[in-house]
C-alpha cells in the first residue's frame, strides 16, 4: 500500500507568528509531498513493507547500505509526519507528568534539556534535525541531531520531539537566523503529543 501525505491537524496559519503560513504551506504541500512521492517510488521492488519505522529500521540493519532513495525519502516522510504532530496552536509551555519526570532524570532539569536541544539544533552543520528520543535499550531519553533526512528510527530509537532545521523550514521568516527560529519553536511545541509519544515508546517493537 502506498504511503499518503497526512493532513495537517491545523490550518497553515495556525502557528503564526512563530511559523508563517506560507512556509507551512510550501513545507507541507511541496517538500513533504515530494518525500512521499519519492518514497513510494523508492520502495517499488525492494520487498520492504509495513510501517515506515520498521522499514527504515530493517533497511538500515541489512548487510548492504540502505539505498539512498529510501534513506532520504523514507526519512523525510517519517520525520515530517512526526514534526506536524508535535506542534500546535496555543501550545508551548513546559512538559508535565511522567515526561517531565523523565526529562529531569536524564537532563537534570527542563532548562538543561532545552539548552541541550537548542545546541543540537543550532550546531547541526548544513541541513538536518534535532531530536528528543527514547532509547529502548537503556530506557532513557537522549538528545542529538541527525544529518539531512536521517531518522532516529534507523538506529532503533523512538523519536518523541523533532525540529526541522533545513532552511526550507524557516528561511522565509527568519532568513539565516536559525537560533531565532529554534527559540520560537518552544512556543508551538505540543507537549501533550510529545507525552503521548513517550508513553507509547516502551511498547514500540522493530522488525528487522
Amino acid at each position: 500500500m502506498a504511503f499518503q501525505l497526512p493532513d495537517l491537524p491545523y490550518a497553515y496559519d495556525a502557528l503564526e507568528p512563530y511559523i508563517d503560513a506560507r512556509t507551512m504551506e510550501i513545507h507541507h504541500t511541496k517538500h513533504h509531498q515530494g518525500y512521499t512521492n519519492n518514497l513510494n517510488a523508492a520502495l517499488k521492488g525492494t520487498g520492504h513493507e509495513g510501517d515506515i519505522a520498521s522499514i527504515l529500521y530493517s533497511a538500515n540493519q541489512a548487510d548492504t547500505p540502505i539505498p539512498a532513495g529510501l534513506r532520504n525519502n523514507g526519512g523525510g516522510f517519517a520525520n515530517h509526519c512526526l514534526f506536524w504532530t508535535v506542534m500546535g496552536p496555543g501550545c508551548g509551555g513546559d512538559p508535565s507528568g511522567d515526561l517531565a519526570a523523565a526529562i529531569r532524570r536524564d537532563f537534570d532539569s527542563a532548562d538543561a534539556f532545552r539548552t541541550c536541544f537548542e545546541r543540537a539544533a543550532a550546531t547541526r552543520f548544513g541541513s538536518g534535525w534535532a531530536w528528543l528520543v527514547y532509547d529502548p535499550a537503556g530506557g532513557r531519553l537522549e538528545v542529538y541531531s541527525t544529518a539531512n533526512q536521517d531518522s532516529p528510527w534507523m538506529g532503533g530509537h523512538v523519536p518523541l520531539l523533532g525540529l526541522d532545521v533545513w532552511e526550507h523550514a524557516y528561511y522565509l521568516k527568519y532568513q539565516n537566523r536559525r537560533p531565532d527560529y529554534i527559540k520560537a519553536f518552544w512556543n508551538v511545541v505540543n507537549w501533550a503529543a510529545v507525552a503521548d509519544n513517550f508513553a507509547a515508546a516502551p511498547e514500540v517493537r522493530f522488525q528487522a
